[in-house]
């Protein structure tokens, strides 16, 4: 058995995470603003918090923490000329902030186990979109970070990160909102299809585990081959 925090692990990818791990019989501390799907779940508890205005600090965090997976995230699509300051900020505060913020604080729990952490990017920090400029702005930063850290706490921690596609989750709701709308956005990925939840949680469970023991640095894409194939 291993203890895992999930900082929003109480929905969508976080919550398919949690899951997964809990059915193993791990414990997990789920950090998130509400209980969402997880209520009930044997060995989670869950602090309730905003990771825009909580001091990690002063949370009671486990001594030993053999995975961190930092999943909050935004999706704030628009073009470049009506982005006002305000979403810049807050996309930056949610994705790179806070999760610097939840890093530092989980450190010395991490290293009395020699665990790892899983970060989160998406397929635009590479794969130019348009409409797509705070976001990727924000989740290439954390691709860089996730290689930083990876060289710095080498040998003792591993850092990778997730970069998926367009996921079906309350997040990505109103991109998701009809049958219309799920068809066209299945239709522009390869494999035709929108991803799931468990299609990253999948990964993720894969990357907190020893099966990945000798992973690190990485980026990897999750994302149905968009970030990679032409296939018209």
């Amino acid at each position: 058995m291993k203890q895992y925090v999930i900082v929003g692990g109480s929905k969508g990818i976080g919550a398919a995470i949690t899951k997964s791990l809990a059915n193993e019989g791990h414990r997990i501390l789920v950090i998130s603003r509400t209980v969402g799907e997880i209520g009930g779940l044997v060995g989670v508890d869950h602090i309730p918090a905003d990771v825009t205005s909580i001091d990690f600090n002063k949370l009671s965090l486990p001594v030993s923490i053999d995975g961190l997976a930092y999943c909050p995230g935004s999706i704030n699509l628009k073009p470049f000329h009506r982005f006002k300051q305000v979403d810049f900020d807050h996309d930056w505060q949610i994705n790179v902030q806070s999760a610097v913020k939840c890093i530092q604080a989980c450190l010395p729990g991490l290293k009395e186990s020699k665990g790892c952490v899983v970060l989160f990017s998406t397929v635009a920090a590479q794969t130019g979109m348009p409409f797509h400029s705070s976001i990727a702005m924000a989740k290439g930063a954390i691709e860089g970070l996730t290689r930083s850290l990876a060289a710095e706490y080498a040998p003792t921690l591993r850092f990778n990160c997730i970069a998926p596609s367009l996921t079906n989750t309350q997040l990505a709701s109103r991109l998701l909102s009809s049958p219309e709308k799920e068809e066209a956005s299945a239709k522009r990925h390869p494999l035709q299809s929108v991803g799931q939840p468990e299609d990253i949680a999948a990964m993720a469970k894969f990357l907190l585990s020893d099966s990945s023991k000798w992973i690190t640095g990485q980026v990897i894409g999750i994302d149905g081959g968009m970030g990679s194939l032409k296939t018209i």
